[in-house]
């Protein structure tokens, strides 16, 4: 569990021995030795790709965003890793996928040997890291699950094989266009499963509509006419959350688009998503975001000054 007093800072850790195949869509490094050393693909902006790839990485290896302007999805295919979900430190290991939403506070790391159970030390995945905005809606978004089991091997080979399309000596102008496309859709299929229960669709509708009304785990079953234990089931089962979990998750997305759009103050915000406490408000946007509601960089005021 995260901490009431864990600041987490801006990061990026990485063991020396650790291996990346990257995929970026700018023609210019950044001067980041990983993203300098990247092959290149204008393609990929066509889905709003900032950059992907397949990492073998050894312990310590974290990487913390506070300030993430667009939607990040990894899955993992083998040993053990941990991502800040919640709040908590969630284990992901093969066969598992998370998806975190821009805005939100990214965080995760390779588990040392003998930290976890079937930890070794090390963590593989590939990811896909997105540029939301100009409009457009995020490709991860808060009906989106979080944590779920997931098959990689496909999504593996899919960027795998951009990864090799785009190589300069062997580059094969023909293939890469279809290998994003590919790319995309698994990632898309991940945050907008088809055939979430129905029932779940019209609670959440009606909750995200009402966001300022005392919801209870009892309240929301009897909404969605299921009991407490089922909702519960369910809510893991498509979303990666419990019901609380969700909920909080809504408030907190709706609480940054208020922040990002509006001048309104942080107590009249906290009271618009359902929380009469503004110090209780602040401790769960810090946890959803990294930053205290006051200092939230896409905060309007904030811009404008």
């Amino acid at each position: 569990m995260l901490r009431n007093d864990e600041d987490l800072s801006e990061s990026d850790i990485r063991h020396p021995d650790s291996e990346l195949l990257t995929v970026r869509a700018d023609i210019r490094g950044d001067g980041r030795p990983w993203h300098d050393a990247a092959v290149v693909c204008r393609l990929l902006d066509q889905h709003r790709i900032v950059h992907l790839g397949v990492a073998r990485t050894l312990a310590p290896f974290e990487i913390v965003r506070t300030a993430l302007g667009g939607s990040y999805f990894l899955a993992c295919f083998g040993g053990l890793g941990e991502v800040l979900v919640n709040g908590r430190w969630e284990p992901c290991g093969a066969g598992q996928a998370f998806l975190l939403s821009p805005g939100t506070l990214h965080a995760f790391r390779t588990v040392a040997s003998g930290v976890r159970p079937g930890a070794n030390g090390h963590w593989e995945f590939c990811w896909v890291r997105y540029r939301d905005g100009h409009g457009q809606a995020p490709v991860a978004q808060a009906s989106s699950p979080v944590l779920n089991p997931y098959p990689p091997l496909p999504f593996f080979h899919a960027v795998s094989g951009l990864y090799h399309a785009c190589v300069p000596e062997d580059a094969q102008p023909a293939a890469m266009s279809q290998w994003v496309d590919l790319v995309h859709s698994y990632v898309r299929d991940f945050a907008q499963p088809a055939g979430q229960d129905a029932r779940l669709e019209r609670l959440w509708a009606a909750v995200e509509s009402d966001l300022t009304s005392k919801w209870s785990t009892r309240s929301m079953a009897r909404l969605a006419s299921v009991s407490e234990k089922q909702l519960e089931r369910l809510c893991k089962r498509d979303l990666g959350r419990t019901p609380r979990q969700h909920l909080i998750a809504l408030r907190m997305h709706r609480a940054a688009e208020l922040l990002a759009t509006t001048e309104a103050t942080v107590e009249s915000i906290a009271a618009a998503v359902g929380y009469q406490n503004p110090f209780t408000f602040s401790n769960r946007f810090r946890r959803f975001s990294g930053w205290p509601p006051s200092r939230y960089p896409a905060r309007r005021g904030a811009r404008q000054g």
